[in-house]
């Protein structure tokens, strides 16, 4: 086993009350591929800027090997005094480094360099600090939440660039997906300890409730060993507890471990405040369009979006998912179709870019409007500071204002008023950004149970896997013309089916070439024989009879899909026929086509 280039051990810090690290440690080796995990507001990114030399701690040892180099992407990077993004990469070289490593990763990332770093949108702002990091090649790379704010082919541009990568890899995340395909091993950091598991993410769960499965037995244990003291203290014989100060010490000492021990921070138990029902078709939207000068953002779109649907909408940054999905809702106008909105709609908001935040308000006020000291929820008055509890917020935080919150505490916040506002529609703009994976777990749980109807954007490919019952996304990611496909299922399932038209546009491109290859041949011998070829004369012979086959099937699927009650109850069957119709359809006229060539060439070969 090579030496570790860092090593972290017993690392103490705290910020006037309990500790936030209270013997943490870390051990990067060369080739490590760390993800490190815990939840919301249990010191990772503290962690690992002690790590990179960021902050001190107030006790424990720090080891960094001299000739290593470190590299930190922050959640918020600083762009100081420079002048363009190329300028900002680029002072992130050390002696000897290749500048042109910052042009390459530049241009992969979308941007000329030329940019102005104070007129960057976040996601912006995120490509040109990864490629600062990136540029060097640094002995270790410690990444917190790179995937913030990138869309979904800088995700996986990402995920192949860390594995060519030689740099030792420590990632905070909250993208399931990411995690899994970029680390090998897991650090989890929680209640100021760390633990580590020499497994990638794929396998943290699991060992983690294990961990915490076995912990609540040991902490039962020591509850049934005090009992036991405790009577033995009661009712032994008087002489021999007297004589047994030992034993009588070590029931203190338990009491105290008993008493001291802190459980696991408690999980959020929400579930969204319901509204009344919506009308059965909450959006239909027919033909719409929308183009700014020469660019087309949306081609013309048609959907219908039934009560109980969710619906994801993904795309490259820049595509107009948000244009799209403000047509949708009513709250732009195309330039041309129309839009139908349900009846009896009541929407709730989550906006990605936290606009809804006054952070100067405190959370108290925030959470109520300023009305007081209760909210209603679900039909029932509850008092502000027992419904933040629900959300893991202290009571003393009532007057804490939203500024001196954390990116992750600010999110649960904003979730915890969407929550609480009667709804029939959610619309939820980049909600896993800034979550932990708990609180994540809590959001899929809150859209799969939601009987309403959801239509959200995001990048999380595992979290679209586990809600939406079909996918929106442009029907060319790498060059976006305003043209929107619907597919039936998650992300994965509409790769699947994206799989699944290449391969069968691949097969008909090859079939037609075989068809032009054997005709010209045909043709040839024809003319020489005067007659047709014995392929050519099975074919126009089975033809007429494949033909009739083909119009049966097409007429079949058709009457199912005419049922108006297929779309809203199974969207998947009626997608998946409305796709097997296309294909009959083609390969019907393929087939028409074919029989004409060959009655003609009949025709002209018997004079």
């Amino acid at each position: 086993m090579a030496p570790p280039i860092l090593k972290l051990d017993d690392i103490v810090l705290s910020f006037g009350g309990a500790p936030l690290l209270n013997g943490a440690g870390l051990q990067v080796e060369p080739g490590d591929r760390i993800c490190l995990v815990g939840r919301n507001g249990s010191g990772k990114s503290t962690l690992m800027k002690i790590a990179a030399g960021m902050v001190e701690p107030q006790s424990g040892e720090v080891f960094r090997h001299p000739a290593a180099t470190i590299r930190y992407l922050e959640q918020a990077p600083d762009f100081g005094a420079h002048k363009t993004v190329q300028a900002y990469a680029e002072a992130g070289l050390g002696p000897g480094d290749d500048p042109y490593r910052v042009t390459y990763l530049l241009e992969h990332l979308g941007l000329s360099g030329q940019e102005d770093p104070a007129s960057l949108s976040g996601g912006e702002a995120r490509r040109a600090a990864l490629a600062r990091v990136m540029a060097p090649e640094p002995d270790i790379l410690m990444l917190d939440e790179p995937t913030n704010h990138l869309d979904l082919p800088t995700i996986e541009w990402l995920e192949g660039e860390l594995a060519k990568s030689r740099s030792a890899l420590v990632v905070i995340s909250h993208d399931r997906r990411f995690l899994e395909k970029v680390s090998t091993a897991t650090v989890w950091l929680d209640r100021g300890l760390s633990r580590r598991l020499n497994r990638g993410f794929g396998h943290f769960e699991e060992w983690r409730d294990k961990v915490l499965e076995e912990e609540e037995i040991e902490q039962h244990k020591l509850g049934k060993e005090i009992q036991r003291e405790e009577h033995w203290l009661r009712y032994g014989v008087t002489a021999r507890r007297k004589r047994n100060m030992r034993r009588l010490g070590n029931l203190q000492s338990l009491r105290a471990e008993y008493r001291g021990h802190k459980g696991p921070q408690g999980t959020i138990q929400a579930s969204a405040t319901e509204g009344r029902e919506s009308g059965k078709l909450v959006i239909e939207a027919e033909k719409i369009t929308k183009a700014y000068g020469d660019r087309t953002i949306v081609a013309p779109f048609s959907i219908r979006v039934h009560r109980g649907d969710c619906i994801g909408l993904i795309g490259p940054n820049g595509a107009g998912k948000t244009t799209l999905l403000k047509m949708l809702t009513g709250q732009l106008q195309p330039d041309s179709g129309t839009v139908k909105l349900g009846t009896n709609l009541e929407i709730a908001v989550l906006d990605q870019k936290r606009e809804d935040l006054n952070l100067e308000d405190t959370l108290s006020h925030y959470l109520t409007d300023g009305r007081g000291e209760n909210l209603l929820v679900n039909g029932e008055q509850k008092h502000v500071t027992g419904y933040m509890k629900e959300f893991l917020f202290q009571p003393e935080q009532a007057r804490t204002p939203i500024k001196n919150l954390s990116g992750g505490e600010r999110a649960r916040l904003m979730l915890a008023r969407m929550m609480a506002k009667p709804s029939n529609l959610l619309i939820l703009d980049e909600p896993t950004n800034d979550l932990d994976i708990e609180t994540l777990d809590l959001l899929q749980e809150i859209v799969a149970g939601y009987t309403g109807t959801v239509i959200l954007v995001s990048h999380d490919r595992d979290f679209l896997d586990r809600t939406v019952t079909s996918t929106i996304a442009p029907a060319d990611p790498e060059h976006p013309d305003g043209r929107w496909i619907e597919y039936a299922g998650g992300y994965s399932d509409m790769l699947a089916q994206k799989k699944g038209a290449e391969d069968e546009r691949k097969k008909a491109e090859k079939a037609e070439k075989a068809k032009t290859s054997e005709a010209k041949s045909g043709d040839t011998g024809g003319k020489a024989r005067g007659k047709l070829s014995y392929k050519q004369k099975f074919a126009l012979e089975n033809l007429p009879k494949e033909m009739e086959k083909t119009q049966k099937d097409i007429a079949a699927r058709e009457a199912k899909m005419a049922d108006p009650n297929l779309f809203a109850k199974d969207q998947a069957t009626f997608n998946k026929l409305a796709a097997e119709t296309e294909k009959l359809r083609a390969d019907l006229i393929r087939m028409e086509e074919e029989w004409l060539e060959l009655e003609m060439l009949r025709e002209e070969l018997e004079g």
